[in-house]
């Protein structure tokens, strides 16, 4: 699951980034509300946690402009303004939650399990041919055995196996998994996709991921 975090404080970011990363979401941090709004109308992103006091454009009034788009992505506001009225602002503009700061990093991964739960509980498991991937627990399996999958690993087999038989490119892969503004070379894609095949091989799965030169890759079921 893709989390965007928009937070201001970049000691607190990182910390965020990483205890997130931690517990097998993808997070990625920006700093200011016009970036936070800008990541968030791409549609690449699960949920978002944001802080409400931030530069350029506050929390608030990203919250309310992405209502207003009709886009319904959960949103956390985190944020030290805890006074009563504050909260009932951030959950009548639209927030799904609302967490003051200081938190404990407990109560905060409960509160996004919470909030994104009618995503994920809809489809728990994943099932094509003879392969079934479970998105609670990261766990890949066949007839033949099972193994956890890395946080990225899943994603990618994720984005494959709700997409069977469909051409998802390479920028797809990198703009959902990694953003469409990272760092990260291109080639990273096909060595996950090295990764996932060898390990549905050894489970001896009846899928295989098939690449469509200079476009893309598809699950396929095995001939």
């Amino acid at each position: 699951m893709r989390i965007l975090l928009a937070e201001d404080e970049h000691s607190l970011a990182r910390a965020l980034t990483c205890i997130l990363e931690k517990n097998n979401y993808s997070a990625q941090a920006v700093y200011n509300g016009t970036d936070a709004l800008k990541h968030l109308e791409t549609g690449v992103y699960d949920a978002a946690i944001l802080d409400i006091m931030m530069p350029e454009m506050d929390g608030i009034t990203v919250l309310k402009k992405l209502r207003a788009q009709g886009n319904q992505i959960p949103i956390m506001m985190l944020t030290a303004k805890s006074e009563v009225d504050d909260k009932v602002l951030g959950l009548d503009s639209g927030a799904n939650d609302y967490l003051t700061k200081p938190f404990d990093t407990k109560e905060l991964l409960a509160r996004l399990r919470a909030m994104t739960r009618s995503q994920t509980a809809v489809d728990s498991t994943l099932t094509v041919g003879n392969v079934t991937l479970d998105r609670a627990t990261f766990e890949l399996s066949t007839p033949a055995g099972s193994v956890r999958l890395a946080n990225k690993e899943f994603q990618m087999l994720e984005l494959l196996m709700t997409n069977p038989h469909h051409l998802i490119s390479t920028e797809r892969f990198m703009e959902k998994i990694w953003g469409y503004d990272t760092n990260v070379e291109v080639n990273v894609v096909w060595v996950y996709i090295s990764y996932l095949r060898k390990k549905l091989s050894a489970l001896g799965a009846n899928i295989q991921i098939k690449a469509a030169r200079n476009s893309g890759y598809t699950l396929e079921e095995c001939s």
